[in-house]
């Protein structure tokens, strides 16, 4: 389809997260499935609602990686998964910080504690639809001080122009 990749996965590291945004259609999952078979990572997860992987297709979600919670509000999505990171010897999550394709003034923290909880670091990247490139930065170990972690991440994303530029990060 035209995209090169820009950096490369920590291929030392068995568990991380991969945080990707900014995410602006819904354009990113097919390019992210893309690239996480030219970058031949087929370990590589992300979390959906659970209501998503019931029948006629749930089977196909799975398929392409996806791992089901439950995220009403009773519900904890943080230890959830951070309880499924301890539970496996190699986990690689794929996620959008935002937590939706719509306008947000900040990135949600959600990821950021899953990281903090599992012991595992955060590998920024993002799909750059200007440049037609997947951008993977230096991976980040959360180090309890949010706000500059958030800062470093932040200016990795700022570089990056979404599918739909308008809904992209400040």
């Amino acid at each position: 389809m035209g995209w090169t990749i820009q950096g490369d996965l920590p291929r030392h590291l068995k568990k991380y997260v991969i945080a990707i945004a900014p995410h602006t259609s819904g354009w990113d999952f097919v390019i992210g499935v893309l690239a996480r078979s030219a970058l031949k990572i087929e370990n590589a997860r992300y979390l959906g609602k659970s209501q998503l992987f019931r029948p006629p297709f749930g089977w196909l979600f799975r398929k392409l990686g996806g791992t089901p919670v439950e995220r009403s509000s009773s519900h904890d999505v943080v230890e959830q998964v951070v309880k499924i990171f301890n539970a496996h010897e190699e986990f690689i999550l794929a996620l959008a910080p935002e937590g939706t394709r719509k306008k947000v003034a900040k990135l949600r923290t959600g990821f950021y504690y899953i990281a903090k909880g599992a012991g595992v670091p955060i590998v920024p990247a993002g799909f750059d639809f200007s440049k037609r490139q997947v951008v993977i930065g230096k991976p980040l170990l959360p180090t309890g001080d949010t706000w500059k972690d958030f800062e470093k991440l932040l200016e990795f994303y700022k570089k990056i122009r979404g599918k739909i530029p308008d809904l992209g990060l400040d």
